[in-house]
C-alpha cells in the first residue's frame, strides 16, 4: 500500500503520506505494517475487520494542530523502525511487537489539546475521573479499548484472549506520560550497564526488562520529532507551538497562570528547542544507542544537524524578541504618560 515511502527507515515524510492516502495516515501505515510483518496471518485478523477499527480510530483522534491521527502514524511508524533494530532480532514475540505498534497507533486518541497540568488545574472531568494521574494517557487507553468492543470489533476473534492482557496495553501507553521520562531513562541506563557488563552484542531479555524496551521504545517514538529530517522536523514544531499557544490563550482566558511554552507572546523557538534537546532528547537517544549500538548513530547524527540549525537561529529570534519587547514597553509608557 505505501511500501514506496519506505516504511522501514526512520523519517519517511509522513506529510506527504497523510497527503497520498488521503487523509487516512494513521491506518494505511498502521495496517501496512502488519501486514507486512505478517501478523494479520499469525493472528487471523481478517483485513477487513482491521481496516474498519483502524478508520474507526482515526475518526476519534480530533483535529488539532499536533495531537493528532498524523503524529499517531509518525509514533507507530517510528515504532515498526526501533523494534527492527538488529540488536533486538528475536527478543520479542510477534505478540509484543502487535502490541507495541497497536500502542503507537492508539496512543494519543482523543487528545483534547491540552496539557495533563491544564486539565488538572482547571478541574476537568477528566482528571477527576482519573484522579490526576497520567490523566490523558488513561483517557487514550479507554477510548482505544471501547472502540475495541463496538460491533465488529477485532474483539470478535480468538487471538485478542492473548492481546487484551493488561501488562501490555496499560504499561507501553502510560510511557508516554511525560512525567515517567526520568524513571524510564534511569530503567534504560540500567540495562545498558547489564548489556556491557554481560558483553554481549544481541539482548538477553526477561519479561520484566522486555517490558521496559518496549516501553522506552514508545516513549522514544513519542519524542523522535527532533531526530528526523529537518524539513519534517520544523513541521512538527510550528504544530507544537500552535497548540500550546492555543491552550496558553485559554489559560489567559481564564485568568490562570500561563503554562510553560503556552504564552504566544513570550516564546523563543529556536532556545525552547535547544533546549529541548539537550535536556530530554538528547540523553534519551544516546543511551537508546549505547543499548542497540551500533545501529542508531544515524539518528543521533540527524539529532545533532538538527540542533545546530536551531542553536543557529537563536540570535536572530533573541533580537527579534528583545525588540519586540522594547516596543511594547515603548507603547505601555507612552499609554500611561497620556493619562497623566
Amino acid at each position: 500500500m505505501l511500501s514506496f515511502f519506505q516504511l522501514d527507515e526512520w523519517g519517511p515524510d509522513i506529510f506527504k503520506i497523510h497527503e497520498f492516502s488521503n487523509g487516512h495516515s494513521l491506518t494505511c501505515i498502521t495496517f501496512t505494517i502488519l501486514k507486512k510483518r505478517g501478523l494479520l496471518k499469525t493472528f487471523e485478523i481478517p483485513s477487513g475487520i482491521l481496516l474498519n477499527y483502524l478508520l474507526h480510530l482515526e475518526h476519534h483522534y480530533r483535529d488539532n494542530p499536533y495531537h493528532n491521527q498524523v503524529h499517531a502514524a509518525d509514533v507507530t511508524q517510528s515504532v515498526n523502525v526501533l523494534i527492527s533494530s538488529p540488536t533486538l532480532q528475536d527478543v520479542f514475540s510477534e505478540l509484543e511487537v502487535l502490541a507495541s505498534i497497536f500502542a503507537g497507533a492508539i496512543h494519543d486518541v482523543d487528545h483534547p489539546g491540552f496539557t495533563n497540568h491544564y486539565l488538572i488545574n482547571t478541574n476537568s472531568e477528566l482528571a477527576i475521573m482519573y484522579n490526576d494521574e497520567s490523566v490523558l494517557e488513561q483517557h487514550h487507553l479507554a477510548v482505544a479499548f471501547k472502540l475495541l468492543q463496538d460491533s465488529n470489533s477485532i474483539l470478535k476473534f480468538e487471538y485478542v484472549q492473548y492481546f487484551n492482557k493488561k501488562r501490555y496495553r496499560i504499561l507501553h501507553v502510560l510511557a508516554t506520560d511525560m512525567s515517567k521520562h526520568m524513571s524510564i531513562l534511569a530503567d534504560l541506563k540500567t540495562m545498558v550497564e547489564a548489556k556491557k557488563v554481560a558483553g554481549s552484542s544481541v539482548l538477553t531479555l526477561d519479561k520484566t526488562d522486555g517490558l521496559q524496551v518496549m516501553q522506552t521504545m514508545i516513549h522514544l517514538a513519542d519524542l523522535s520529532n527532533p531526530t528526523k529530517p529537518i524539513s519534517i522536523y520544523s513541521i512538527w514544531v510550528k504544530n507544537i507551538m500552535e497548540e500550546y499557544w492555543r491552550q496558553g490563550d485559554r489559560e489567559r482566558d481564564l485568568g490562570i497562570d500561563i503554562s510553560p511554552m503556552c504564552d504566544r507572546n513570550n516564546i523563543t523557538i529556536a532556545k525552547s528547542q535547544v533546549g529541548f534537546i539537550d535536556f530530554i532528547v538528547q540523553p534519551l537517544f544516546e543511551t537508546w544507542a549505547d543499548l542497540v549500538n551500533p545501529h542508531a548513530q544515524y539518528i543521533l547524527d540527524q539529532l545533532e544537524l538538527n540542533r545546530q540549525w536551531y542553536q543557529a537561529r537563536i540570535p536572530e529570534e533573541q533580537d527579534k524578541h528583545d525588540a519586540t519587547e522594547e516596543k511594547t514597553s515603548a507603547n505601555v509608557e507612552s499609554m500611561t504618560n497620556s493619562l497623566k
